[in-house]
């Protein structure tokens, strides 16, 4: 089991890039996410990796950190995707907008991956919507501690909001992911400010 790669980034292809390390070259696959993040040719980079075993081939796969090892890791355990799927889902949609997809049950953005349909998107959502937690992808204001529930209940129907305004689930999530939510606001407040980022996504 190789754990991760670490050395100097020799190559970068479409989706795969080449790192040194013990003398040798390791070709990894990568999402694009990842690739828009890594740092130029020459420079140290570190993956954390997934090494798949097939009878014609040996593959790696690698992530920029652990968390999003999990969320591919997670993906190939649903039925009908595989590594190379996975990592096309990846490459649509970043780590944290999958796990919004996913929580906010938005199997049209997640059809948008490459060789994904509704049905295929729809078994995702249902396979996975357990093992992602929306804590995970909202960001915590800082009094949530003396009121947690406030955070989760107006951030949630500030979203429900949203899509019967029309706007996907994801964009919806995208622009509360933005208010600064605090203890005191309601779920209109959240609303109005959301609306005034949704522009922006």
């Amino acid at each position: 089991m190789i754990s991760y790669v670490k050395g100097p980034l020799i190559e970068l292809f479409e989706d795969v890039v080449v790192i040194e390390c013990g003398s040798m070259g390791y070709e990894v696959h990568v999402p694009v996410s990842v690739l828009q993040k890594l740092p130029g040719i020459g420079k140290e980079v570190k993956l954390y990796t997934y090494f798949q075993v097939r009878e014609d081939a040996m593959c790696l796969f690698g992530f920029l950190n652990r968390q999003d090892l999990q969320m591919f890791k997670q993906l190939i355990s649903v039925n009908g995707i595989g590594p190379k799927g996975a990592l096309g889902v990846l490459s649509a949609l970043s780590p944290d907008d999958l796990r919004r997809a996913i929580v906010c049950g938005d199997a049209k953005a997640i059809s948008k991956a490459p060789g994904v349909g509704a049905k295929t998107a729809q078994r995702i959502i249902l396979d996975l919507k357990d093992k992602v937690d929306m804590a995970d992808i909202l960001p915590v204001p800082v009094d949530v501690e003396n009121n947690p529930s406030s955070f989760g209940g107006v951030a949630g129907e500030a979203i429900e909001a949203l899509t019967a305004l029309g706007y996907t689930a994801l964009e919806a999530g995208r622009a509360v992911k933005k208010v600064e939510l605090t203890e005191s606001m309601t779920a209109e407040d959240v609303l109005k400010a959301s609306l005034k980022h949704l522009a922006f996504i």
